[in-house]
This record gives C-alpha cells, structure tokens and sequence, in this order.
C-alpha cells in the first residue's frame, strides 16, 4: 500500500519535487534522517512514481539482522553452503530484479558487506552463498539511514567509495520538531487512516487546544510517535490525558523557544480567526483548512524574516540557507509581505 507524501514544509516540497524527477532514472538514492521521520514512505513514493511499480519492492532493515543472516539474505545461498542449508533459497537482489530493493539502515552494515554491495552496485553480477558462478540483477537501490554517514567515513566505519555510489541522488526529511507545519495535514490523514483500520464509531476530531499541543511538542520519535499518539487518540478517545501526558513530557524536554501557533489574544478569541465578526463566532468560517495555511504562513514568514535578519537581507545567501530557490524566495518575501527593516 502506498503512503503518500504529506505536509506543506518547503523540505516536503522539495522532496516532492526531486522524486518527481529523478523516480524515472533508476539513479541509486541515498535517503537520511533520524528515526521515523517517513524514510520508507519517501522510497514508496519513488517506487510507485518509476516505471518498476508493477515489479517487486523488497525492504531488508541491515540493523535487524546479524552479519551472516543478512549477507545470506541479500545474495542467498545455495544448498549445502553452510550447515542447516538444505534448499537453495533465492536472495533480495535476485528476487527484487527488474524492481527496487530498499536498504534501510545503511548505516549499520559491516565493512566486508558493504564492499560486496558495492560489488553488485558497480557490475550488477552477484555470488550467491556455495556458488561458483554470478547472477545478473537489473535492481534499483535505494538507501536510507538515519546516522551521519560522513562522520562515519572519518572514522573508518563506511566506505567512501561505497557512500558515493549509494548517494548520486541525496533526499534528506529533517526532524518533525523542524517542521511543525506538516502536523495538522499528518493528524487529518492518519485520523482518517484509523478511522478506517479501527472501525471506530466515533469520527474523533482534535480540539484547537490539543493541536497547540502537538505543534508545540518536540515529537523525539517523528512521525513514528505522532502515528502511535493518534492511534490512541482514535481508539480510546482520551484527549485528556493525552495533554497531561505532552505537559510532563515538555518540562522534561530540553527543546525550547517553541511558538504557539494558536493562541489566545485579550479579546479571549484565537488570534487566526476573525476577532471583526460582531455578530459573534461564525461557524460556517471555521476551517480548519485555513487554520493550517495561517499556521504554514506564519512559520514560514517567520522563519524566512529571522534568516534574512541574519543574513543582512542577502537574498542569495537566505535561499541557500534555506534550501530554496532564489525566485522562490523573491515569491514568498512578496506572498508573504516580509518587509526589510527600515533604517534609522
């Protein structure tokens, strides 16, 4: 089943955009991130959006498997290799020909494997376990890991060689905490999602105080976490002790300077929603869809105005730092009406 690739973050964006182009390459793709920020889904959406959606998509996690395991998993072996091997069984890079195989964990495989992976990357011929003779794969590799490979090459524990051939195309999805944005469009999809799963009866709706809530909270697990938190929400309904959970857990946490995105003003009205209105609080204007665009373009006009303070107005070196386009950031400056600061 095919996850798709939500939020409305530039980082989300971007991704978006590079797998729109590069899906029909078959070009190696190294994706990074921490844990559970939706690595797989990125490599879902590659593999549904390339001409190999009807072959096989194979996963193998190089961190659940001990050395031996995964080497047998990946090239197979044949019968009588080893002791205890009595059938031929058929490996990863074999079953996943003429389709994608995805390597999560990358990160975590010994030296001896990675340079029998970067075998099969440079020749596309592999030795299955026992056997004399090579196999031919037409595979396309994508990686994933959530440690810093470069760092990892400083130290002797990744090849060099190895990070290059993997990484001709790189796709990183930084930290949910770094992209609060994207919460509100991933609570609607996995609500619905469980809804759905769970049979519930009730359509659970997050109230405006829980989603402050989540938008505020650091999510160390990512979207991982946020998937656990509202699958409890759906089925026991507890928003309660959810909120009383998210407050220990924020006193504890060492993220701060985290904003609100919805907040109360004076008038004891939330500041998104029209305080002008005399005739008292519309419903038929309450949206949340448009709560998520002011909650976009509030981060996102905050974010561009704090890198263009700090970087004395210098477009160029604001949309590098950013990950942006220059004509991107010359359209949100003028969308957004940030305006410079006036001299004094």
């Amino acid at each position: 089943m095919r996850t798709p690739l939500i939020g409305v973050s530039q980082s989300i964006e971007n991704a978006r955009e590079l797998i729109k182009h590069v899906s029909g390459t078959g070009l190696n793709i190294l994706i990074s991130g921490e844990s559970g920020v939706g690595k797989e889904v990125i490599s879902q959406n590659l593999y549904y959006e390339s001409s190999r959606k009807d072959k096989p998509f194979i996963k193998i996690n190089c961190a659940a498997l001990p050395d031996g395991l995964l080497e047998s998993e990946l090239f197979g072996y044949e019968q009588g290799a080893f002791t205890g091997a009595d059938r031929k069984k058929r490996g990863k890079f074999q079953l996943a020909n003429k389709g994608v195989l995805f390597l999560d964990e990358i990160g975590d495989m010994s030296m001896l494997l990675q340079a029998k992976l970067l075998h099969v990357l440079q020749s596309g011929e592999f030795s299955p376990l026992g056997s004399e003779s090579d196999l031919k794969t037409d595979t396309w590799v994508i990686a994933a890991t959530n440690c810093e490979l470069e760092k990892a090459i400083k130290e002797g524990s990744f090849r060099k060689d190895l990070y290059y051939r993997l990484s001709t195309i790189k796709i990183h999805i930084p930290p949910l905490r770094e992209r609060p944005e994207d919460i509100p469009l991933l609570i609607d999809y996995y609500i619905e999602l469980y809804n759905s799963q769970f049979k519930t009866k009730a359509n659970y709706k997050i109230s405006l105080d829980v989603l402050n809530k989540m938008m505020e909270y650091p999510w160390p697990g990512n979207v991982r976490e946020l998937q656990n938190f509202l699958k409890r929400l759906v089925v026991v309904g507890d928003h309660t002790a959810i909120l009383n959970e998210f407050e220990s857990r924020k006193q504890s946490s060492d993220i701060i300077g985290k904003k609100k995105f919805f907040r109360k003003n004076t008038s004891d009205e939330f500041e998104f929603f029209d305080n002008n209105n005399t005739d008292g609080f519309n419903f038929t204007n309450f949206s949340l869809k448009d709560i998520k665009k002011k909650a976009s373009d509030k981060a996102e006009k905050e974010a561009i105005s704090y890198i263009l303070s700090k970087t004395q107005w210098n477009r160029s070196r604001a949309a590098e730092i950013l990950k942006i386009s220059y004509k991107t950031i010359l359209y949100k400056i003028n969308e957004l009406n940030i305006k410079p600061p006036v001299s004094t």
